[in-house]
């Protein structure tokens, strides 16, 4: 398979690391960065091929490829896309129709399609940071003019970061953004107030760090691994009258539930709003 990188940041790399010399080899994987540093790097370290721009023979690689990645800031989308626009003509041309994978945040699929001329075989994703180290999650959804084998490819090269959650409707993807994309930073949150009580309750920031850590991923593993549904667990652990009992009651009385669940709908909304205003171009 051969794979043409649009952008060259952390998330690229990530996918990088787990496809080079596994799904595809090195030597297979293009890579256009305006970062010499970053794609010297890249290099090196996977055998890739580079280039700075997407203009002229820099630009021969991608129209090849069997997949583009379009793995850049969500607010340059739009100019990208159209600095793509004539590698894709010029595929297209030669009788290759490649497979557009979008990882940026906010972009949706009639947007992005629109910016390549029409072009419909395209697959939007929400991968989350834990990608980085082979554990994310991606939420992926497809356009009508996405083939199965096409399909099966946007799935392999995502399933090199972690798991994969395929989506019957695109509007999803915001609800995905708010748990999984976005919910990275709500764990670390989390993890911030327990290690902060340990701290308060006189315990070394060491000791507090280790705690909160080993606890969180503790049961997160638990989670995966039990038959029982969280909640089950939950009660496993709550003693009435105990003290997991005094902690999940002030929770309670706090909100702390709800609060969680209109973050994440806040989350949401916000995600449409951005697709709607970076559509907007």
């Amino acid at each position: 398979m051969k794979i043409a990188f649009i952008g060259g940041g952390n998330m690229a790399a990530a996918l990088i690391a787990g496809l080079a010399g596994k799904l595809t080899p090195g030597a297979n994987i293009h890579v256009v960065d305006p970062n010499p540093a970053s794609l010297e790097v890249l290099q090196r370290q996977y055998g890739v091929t580079v280039a700075t721009s997407l203009a002229g023979a820099d630009g021969a690689p991608v129209a090849q490829a069997e997949v583009l990645v379009l793995a850049v800031k969500p607010q340059v989308m739009h100019e990208v896309a159209g600095q793509l626009l004539p590698q894709l003509q010029a595929a297209q041309a030669a009788g290759n129709a490649p497979l557009v994978l979008s990882i940026a945040a906010g972009i949706r699929a009639a947007d992005l399609a629109r910016w390549l001329g029409g072009y419909q075989a395209i697959v939007r994703t929400m991968p989350n940071t834990p990608a980085l180290i082979g554990m994310g999650v991606t939420g992926m959804a497809a356009s009508a003019g996405v083939s199965a084998a096409q399909r099966t490819a946007a799935d392999q090269i995502l399933r090199a970061v972690g798991g994969t959650v395929w989506l019957d409707d695109e509007a999803q993807i915001d609800a995905v953004t708010a748990v999984s994309g976005s919910g990275p930073a709500y764990v670390f949150y989390f993890i911030e107030a327990l290690q902060q009580a340990a701290e308060e309750l006189g315990l070394t920031a060491e000791q507090a760090k280790q705690l909160a850590m080993a606890t969180f991923s503790g049961a997160a593993q638990l989670a995966l691994q039990s038959s029982d549904p969280v909640p089950l667990l939950r009660e496993k652990v709550t003693s009435k009258g105990g003290t997991t009992h005094a902690a999940l009651t002030s929770m309670e009385a706090s909100g702390v539930k709800g609060a969680i669940i209109a973050a994440v709908k806040a989350a949401a909304a916000r995600g449409k709003e951005l697709g709607e205003q970076l559509g907007a171009a």
